[in-house]
């Protein structure tokens, strides 16, 4: 840090409150007026133009889907006609007559619900049209409400990351190949050891009582310095808490001559576990990783970087990089590697089975560190880099395999093509919430193609939240506050996710072999404002997925225990199977009707729409016939402990 650069740090941090020791501009009230109104405008119109865009993405994947569906109609057409005119010359019989019939009351069906789809659409784009000029009007009364400030101009795309995800298919963890572990390693962050999870307990401390966004993130600063002042105050602030806390003495010197970078190497490995151990629990600091991330990604500013000597973020410690700085990447590659980091199940086998496999895979993984030990990675080191392999194997377990569970309850329960027991999938858009209109067949196709791309999320999250991390801190990627209608948030741009989503849309569009609604991905605008949202919203999925899943296989079993339990079901639905099939209708049906907002932006077929939908069913699922089922199946809600 230059003599320059600390005395202005010196200047910054000896002022009293939250803005002093800086230029205040005085500013006439209707200069201050002016600049809102232009800031109004300006999000006003980057809003308007995005949703231009999405609309008209949206409308036109709708009329690719009607002109395939009408080429259907056409061919169902010819083959009628064709099959009269050959009943015509020969003699029609009554089966003859009667397969007529039902393939035209078929095809008149599905030219109805066309129809009726077509009717929807265009009543629902009238009546969005009529609330946004609404909602115009009442913000150009209103005046400057819903102020946002401009953090730059220019918004500019993170650092693409090289990802391939065409390779993978996300087979059994058992199974894999030795490249499809080494492409992973690549994301897959180092389990924390004993000295790290200290400085972990040490960082949360910092941050349960840091109210650094509470401060930061607020639209009364008058000069884009006022709020940099502000940053660099609170960030010194928790800087200074963690090195008393872990020394006493560094502390005390530390405050006194304010030489931050000279413990940088400290500080940088402060937040990278953090970073990581939040990768590798997402149920843990569900409040404090938000201040943790919006931090660091106001450290990463070149003004901030200057001030304080040093860049606070680096990149995650992934098993990947470990290795390759230990000279032990050939462990990637030993076809016995699979063996040592297999997830274990005991679903229907035996003890001695069990224990048959844990005594292998140890083996396998003694053997290993053994033979890829080197000078600069020891076996211990070796050993924990299997372990946040295996750690990667359990993660899968329990966040992709309910999704998998689901899938599998959609084709046992279900038929794509027939309805059965009477219960149809159909949904109409108007009726009970729904907002999109879909047959039995579409609909089915609809819920499968959902739950296939949750499952691809799920399967590489690490590699997307890998993704999202560098998004977040990569230099000159600015972010703008606006109030999103869910608060103020800080809207930036997320390239690298956006690229890998669309990677993993087209890997599903090619495996279902059709795609039913929009694939538009919401990212960098007031529904998904940046990266960290777009990890928050699909962490959800198994938070959903797993208290169902576990509701619904725990039901046949109560039910042989209790004769009580089972003949209250068996009163009100006529049968164990039969409760399942009713509440697999309804979330069928339900959390996949583009419910949850006004407006097909929002809501709707989009890809974030479709988890929106989830989340509006959720919230209703005390309002249901069977919660009170659920509930003796051991149901408690969908979300778990905020610490």
């Amino acid at each position: 840090m230059t003599k320059l650069n600390k005395d202005e740090l010196n200047h910054i941090l000896d002022s009293e409150g939250d803005e002093s020791g800086m230029e205040v501009v005085h500013e006439q009230k209707g200069d201050e007026n002016e600049r809102a109104l232009r800031l109004q405008a300006e999000t006003e119109a980057r809003d308007l133009s995005q949703k231009l865009k999405v609309y008209q993405q949206q409308f036109s994947e709708y009329v690719d889907q009607k002109a395939s569906i009408e080429k259907e109609l056409a061919n169902k057409m010819s083959s009628l006609t064709e099959r009269m005119a050959s009943g015509f010359e020969g003699s029609m019989d009554a089966s003859f007559i009667q397969e007529l019939v039902k393939l035209s009351s078929s095809l008149k069906e599905e030219i109805l619900e066309c129809a009726m789809e077509a009717a929807q659409t265009a009543q629902q784009i009238k009546e969005e049209t009529q609330r946004m000029g609404k909602r115009r009007a009442g913000e150009a009364f209103h005046g400057t409400e819903n102020e946002d400030m401009s953090m730059e101009e220019d918004m500019q795309h993170g650092e693409d990351v090289n990802i391939n995800t065409e390779g993978e298919q996300g087979e059994a963890e058992e199974s894999v190949s030795c490249d499809v572990i080494a492409e992973r390693a690549k994301y897959i962050p180092v389990r924390l050891s004993h000295e790290e999870r200290r400085l972990l307990r040490l960082l949360e401390g910092a941050l349960n009582v840091s109210e650094y966004t509470d401060k930061v993130d607020i639209l009364s600063y008058r000069s884009k310095n006022a709020r940099v002042h502000a940053q660099i105050k609170d960030l010194c602030a928790i800087l200074c808490g963690l090195t008393v806390a872990q020394n006493f003495r560094k502390g005390s010197s530390l405050i006194a001559e304010r030489n931050f970078s000279d413990l940088q190497e400290f500080f940088q490995k402060c937040f990278e576990i953090g970073r990581r151990h939040k990768v590798m629990n997402p149920d843990k600091m569900r409040d404090t990783y938000g201040k943790l991330m919006y931090m660091l990604m106001d450290s990463v500013e070149p003004e901030i970087q200057e001030l304080l000597g040093f860049k606070c973020a680096t990149p995650l410690v992934t098993v990947h990089s470990v290795l390759e700085a230990g000279g032990a990447l050939k462990l990637l590659a030993d076809p016995n590697l699979s063996t040592a980091i297999a997830e274990i199940r005991s679903d229907g086998r035996s003890r001695h089975q069990i224990q048959r496999d844990i005594k292998a895979k140890e083996k396998a993984r003694d053997a290993l560190a053994r033979k890829y030990q080197t000078k600069d990675l020891d076996s211990e080191d070796l050993l924990l880099c299997m372990y946040s392999l295996g750690d990667n194997n359990a993660y899968l377990r329990f966040n992709r395999d309910p999704i998998d569970r689901m899938i599998d309850y959609l084709k046992t329960h279900f038929d794509s093509q027939e309805i059965q027991d009477g219960l149809s999938l159909a949904i109409h858009g108007g009726s009970e919430g729904s907002r999109l209109t879909h047959n039995h067949q579409r609909q089915y196709t609809y819920v499968l193609q959902t739950l296939t791309l949750w499952r691809e999320i799920s399967h590489e999250m690490f590699k997307l939240w890998y993704m999202a991390d560098k998004d977040m801190l990569t230099e000159r990627n600015y972010y703008r506050l606006q109030n999103t209608g869910q608060g103020l948030q800080r809207v930036q741009s997320a390239g690298s996710v956006g690229r890998a989503m669309s990677n993993i849309i087209a890997r599903c569009q090619r495996r279902i072999g059709s795609w039913v609604g929009s694939s538009v991905v919401h990212l960098g605008d007031h529904n998904v404002p940046n990266a960290l949202m777009f990890i928050d919203k699909y962490t959800q999925v198994p938070r959903i997925l797993n208290p169902l899943v576990l509701a619904l296989d725990e039901l046949p079993k109560i039910a042989k225990k209790d004769p009580g339990v089972s003949a209250y079901i068996e009163n009100i639905y006529g049968s164990i199977d039969m409760c399942i099939k009713h509440v697999l209708q309804d979330f069928f049906r339900h959390a996949f009707d583009g419910s949850g907002a006004d407006n097909s932006f929002d809501a709707g077929s989009c890809i974030d729409g479709r988890l929106t939908s989830a989340w509006n069913w959720c919230s209703k699922i005390e309002k249901k016939k069977y919660y009170n089922i659920f509930k003796l199946a051991g149901f408690t809600g969908f979300d778990g402990d905020f610490r």
